[in-house]
């Protein structure tokens, strides 16, 4: 097989050679690759159906595509390996404790409550907490992902334990993953009158997945039907096999409403982990950690809550987030107390961001500004590419057009902004996950945290888009000019109310479907002729009704031998009339259709909308 020519010009071929390219990359940056010219790519693109300009951001599929027509083997980078590249570019080691076994000083475990929706997790976070998360919570959910950090007694020492708070809906399916991979405990909450759910199920994956240590809190033990023994039982099957069964996870019935066994399960914690895992970090490094939440403080500007996983962090220190970056202003602990330093395992909230970073983004802290703030351009470039690569269906050149003028591609477009970069991800990732079949496609156009501003409808009138506030409003004369250029914004506290509102939207827009409804029959007793109307038919109806202006179509001896007729005209005697019923006799004129017979049967019809389930 020859290489590829463009314009008598050959392309270099790879021979199995392998090409290295993150996700969004253009045909720019694989050209650089191979030592060829970006234009002559763009026209391999172009023989293969797809029109693709050098420097735009295309998806894994094309330049697989891309890769295959040259003989190249395409391996596409994940972020996590991107960002690691990044740092080490300058000199950045994440994710390691600097120095020996010396510098190493024993931390809290982190804690990660999971579990099913309503079986009591965040008035577990109560109990140990002693306030109240519920009664500021939408619908009783939590919406957001905290952290704080609590001490309690064993044999005598007072140890610290920090919790990070995962909300339980399903749709914070892979915040809970995240959470997951930064913990170090997990306590599986499980009522005792329910025993083990779906969530429960999912839950107990995303913590094995990590290689977790779990500790089981079997909650409501005080309510009416309650059986921990069931709850042992059925963990079993999912290989938690209890210590008084000679497993080795330890089971603590609780109940978080009345404050029993509290502080044996902070206990089973500490226990826990002095016996399976070796938690220790060197404090003296600069200080590395991850991204636990991050929102729009209207006092305070961009704010992040941190944990700390190595190193300490101090006020004044330069650290990037994520995308973001920015000089450490002040730290608050989940009291609102300022602090200045936290050491490994403890949370804070960081303020002096340039933006609102990312839930589940890494930070780390750099000697200077402008490293900081070249990481961070550099993140928000690959993360610009990526959006990119992703927007919009993609056709080839052949069905383009087509597609177009059938109509057979819908696009809802969506701009969603939050209070918190956790809530708008997880409603993002919700939103996108919506089925509703393939005629209909979703786009969030823009995401954000903070207030729905002027830029947003801007946005959203140009690219007919939808507004979603969750948890914010229109900040402004946004919500005037919203009204004036008549751009929809939707306001919701509850996720669940958002997700169900947009699939019935989306539902909404698809193509109505149609199905067939048989309205009565007519059998030909006789066939008049008329110079004026053509032939009419003498019909007795047989069943139903036959109806003027309706779909029929002639049977004969048990044959369709005509289809797509209309009931042009309906008489009975000498008036006309717009229908004829079963048992009566009238005349039907099929319009310019002439050819019927005695005996001859016409089945009228109509289309009627399905509705969709």
């Amino acid at each position: 097989m020859q290489a590829p020519s463009v314009g008598g010009v050959l392309l270099p071929r790879g021979n199995g050679q392998v090409v290295r390219l993150s996700r969004g990359a253009s045909l720019t940056d694989f050209a650089e690759k191979i030592n060829a010219n970006p234009a002559s790519l763009v026209q391999v693109m172009l023989n293969l159906g797809e029109m693709v300009t050098a420097t735009q951001s295309v998806s894994d599929s094309t330049l697989e595509l891309l890769a295959g027509e040259m003989n190249y083997v395409l391996e596409i980078v994940s972020p996590e390996e991107e960002d690691r590249e990044l740092l080490e570019s300058f000199s950045i080691e994440f994710g390691e404790d600097e120095g020996g076994e010396e510098s190493l000083v024993s931390r809290p475990p982190v804690v990660t409550v999971m579990g099913h929706v309503d079986h009591g997790k965040t008035r577990l976070l109560d109990a140990i907490r002693k306030t109240n998360v519920v009664a500021g919570e939408a619908g009783g959910i939590t919406q957001h992902i905290g952290a704080y950090q609590v001490a309690t007694e064993v044999n005598g020492e007072e140890r610290a334990i920090t919790f990070i708070d995962t909300p339980g809906h399903e749709a914070f399916t892979a915040m809970r993953a995240r959470g997951a991979k930064s913990t170090d405990i997990a306590i599986l909450v499980v009522a005792a009158n329910d025993g083990v759910m779906p969530q429960t199920i999912e839950a107990l994956n995303h913590a094995k997945a990590a290689d977790v240590p779990i500790v089981v809190a079997v909650n409501k033990i005080d309510v009416e039907g309650a059986d921990p023994t069931k709850v042992r039982g059925q963990l079993t099957e999912f290989g938690l096999v209890a210590e008084e069964y000679g497993g080795d996870t330890m089971f603590v019935d609780i109940s978080a409403k009345q404050g029993l066994h509290i502080d044996s399960l902070l206990e089973a914690v500490i226990l826990t982990a002095d016996a399976s895992l070796d938690l220790r970090a060197n404090p003296e490094q600069d200080a590395q950690g991850i991204a636990i939440e991050a929102h729009l403080d209207k006092g305070r500007g961009a704010t992040a809550t941190v944990l700390v996983q190595r190193g300490t962090l101090r006020v004044g220190d330069t650290m990037v987030v994520g995308d973001a970056y920015g000089r450490v202003r002040a730290m608050l602990d989940d009291q609102g107390n300022t602090l200045d330093e936290a050491g490994p395992s403890t949370p804070v909230q960081v303020l002096g961001l340039t933006n609102v970073p990312g839930a589940g983004d890494n930070f780390i802290v750099v000697d200077e500004d402008r490293t900081a703030r070249q990481i961070a351009e550099k993140r928000a470039a690959r993360e610009r590419n990526v959006r990119f690569a992703r927007k919009g269906v993609r056709f080839s050149l052949e069905n383009l057009d087509e597609a177009l003028k059938a109509g057979l591609v819908q696009e809802l477009n969506l701009i969603i902004k939050g209070d918190a970069s956790g809530s708008v991800e997880a409603l993002e990732s919700s939103l996108l996950q919506l089925d509703v079949g393939e005629e209909v496609d979703i786009r969030v156009l823009h995401r954000g945290v903070g207030a729905v501003t002027e830029s947003d409808i801007d946005l959203a009138t140009g690219s007919d888009a939808i507004v979603i506030g969750f948890n914010v409003r229109a900040a402004g004369r946004a919500a005037q000019m919203a009204e004036r250029e008549g751009v929809d914004v939707r306001y919701y506290s509850v996720i669940y109310q958002a997700i169900e509102e947009i699939e019935a939207a989306l539902k909404g827009m698809l193509k109505p479907e149609y199905e067939e409804v048989e309205l009565g029959t007519a059998e030909i007793r006789e066939v008049f002729r008329s110079s004026k109307l053509g032939n009419i038919a003498g019909v007795l109806v047989r069943s139903g009704e036959v109806r003027r202006n309706t779909k029929a179509r002639l049977l004969r001896d048990g044959k369709v031998i005509a289809e797509n007729l209309n009931i042009e005209g309906l008489r009975r005697f000498k008036d006309d009339v717009t229908d004829i019923r079963e048992g009566y006799e009238g005349g039907i004129n099929l319009g310019n259709y002439n050819d019927i017979k005695i005996d001859d049967v016409i089945a009228t019809y109509e289309m009627r909308e399905k509705p969709r389930g």
